[in-house]
């Protein structure tokens, strides 16, 4: 009997302690997760002891650069990019990222080589072609499939939080605040990425920046319609006098309206959007999955002239079909 009840009292204590421990857990997760979602990236680096200056450094580091001293397309790529790496919020420039993909590129390219050279793959035009493809779309294509989409997912995020940005912004001067105490308002309330970049607006302000200019800065950054209304009409403001909260609630306004029109036309682009996405992502993905698992299908045929040319004429339509399908579904509004 004894020895059933002390069974009995280390099945009720084991069970105590793995409850405890389940409820100290999810309350942690909990806890750690509204700290993140209660701050921004700035703050949690200024409630980590990091100084000032290195934390703007670090946040601005990546903002597109001016290229207007290379020629036109490349200045056009070269900005392009920028903001592209700059939005998906990744931590290297792009000529880092242009290195990184050139080396492996050519390991892919070399190892890829060797690889098939071991197992008796005779080489060719056909097999280099191939090889070289399969290189550039596993270090070049994919990786930038995938920035690309993380890009447009924070941009996203930060059209829908700047209505809420604006509003935010002119009960505070309603209530009294000036311009910079509303600013610096928005960096303690608002998530990322929207504060963050107020609060590089506040940093810049504090050592010494001008207000719009700080603002053009941050609507340069991202290229937003609605950022650019918004740095206009403070600028405007400055200048010419006015009731600034009740210009900001129009323009609130108005953005929300436009984003709601936004959502229609996405809504019925929808299916072309996604065909799209679909036809750019699954060439891509097929023949990269494809020739790593089972390379014989394309090298059996490489030596063909006829598969040669082919491969060359299905490249070029393909980046030609991704241009007209991307130009046919970005509708303006």
């Amino acid at each position: 009997m004894s020895a059933e009840i002390i069974r009995i009292f280390i099945l009720l204590a084991i069970f105590a302690a793995v409850f405890l421990l389940a409820q100290v857990s999810a309350n942690t997760i909990a806890q750690t997760r509204s700290h993140r979602g209660a701050i921004n990236r700035r703050l949690q680096m200024i409630s980590a002891g990091q100084d000032r200056e290195a934390i703007v450094g670090k946040l601005i580091k990546n903002r597109p650069k001016d290229a207007s001293d290379l020629p036109e397309w490349v200045s056009a790529i070269v900005s392009k990019s920028d903001r592209m790496i700059f939005a998906a919020n990744l931590p290297f420039a792009f000529w880092q990222m242009a290195v990184f993909m050139g080396l492996g590129t050519a390991a892919i390219f070399l190892v890829t080589l060797l690889l098939l050279a071991f197992k008796g793959t005779p080489l060719n035009v056909g097999t280099f072609l191939i090889v070289a493809l399969f290189s550039i779309l596993a270090a070049i294509g994919l990786p930038l499939l995938v920035f690309s989409r993380m890009a447009e997912s924070r941009k996203k995020r930060m059209e829908q939080q700047f209505p809420v940005a604006l509003d935010i912004f002119v009960r505070a001067l309603r209530s009294g605040h000036p311009i910079a105490s509303a600013i610096d308002l928005l960096t303690k309330e608002m998530e990322d990425p929207i504060g963050t970049e107020f609060g590089l607006i506040s940093d810049e302000v504090a050592y010494g920046a001008d207000l719009i200019g700080a603002l053009e800065h941050m609507a340069d950054r991202w290229d937003l319609d609605d950022m650019k209304m918004f740095v206009v009409s403070l600028s405007v403001q400055s200048q010419t006098g006015g009731n600034l909260a009740e210009i900001l609630e129009n323009i609130s306004k108005v953005i929300r309206e436009r984003h709601q029109m936004f959502m229609k036309v996405r809504a019925l682009s929808s299916e072309g959007r996604m065909t799209g996405w679909m036809l750019t992502v699954l060439p891509i993905f097929a023949f990269v999955s494809i020739f790593a698992g089972t390379p014989s299908y394309y090298l059996d045929q490489a030596a063909d002239p006829i598969f040669i040319y082919g491969a060359v004429i299905l490249g070029v339509m393909y980046f030609l079909g991704v241009y007209i399908i991307r130009r046919l579904v970005d509708v303006k509004v």
